[in-house]
């Protein structure tokens, strides 16, 4: 064997390994983002753990989405009035305050 190939060989190990360990860590990385379960060396699926404190902290969780969730509705219809005020045409907002002024008060 010539003595010029062996850096290659030693360098093509190195990358092939190295793109497995990249692999490795990428399929790992997708499982995660996805929700599927990690699994152990010996192939069984690792779910998290369901206890009271997971299940309490995902009731309170889902109660402060359903808060915000009302308050963000609420900020549309509000932003709704504020752009149909400033879109509206100067000339019908003034007649209608004036039609509001001329209304008799009962």
């Amino acid at each position: 064997m010539e003595a010029s190939i062996i850096p290659f060989i030693i360098f093509g190990g190195m990358a092939m390994g190295a793109a497995g360990i990249a692999g490795w860590i990428y399929t790992t990385r997708l499982r995660i983002k996805n929700g599927y379960p990690l699994e152990t060396q010996w192939g069984k699926p690792i779910y998290p753990q369901r206890n009271e404190e997971t299940i309490e902290r995902v009731k309170l969780l889902s109660q402060e989405n359903a808060q915000l969730r009302a308050e963000l509705g609420s900020m549309k219809d509000r932003l709704a009035n504020v752009e149909r005020i400033v879109i509206d045409e100067s000339h019908s907002l003034t007649r209608d305050i004036e039609m509001l002024r001329s209304k008799p008060v009962n």
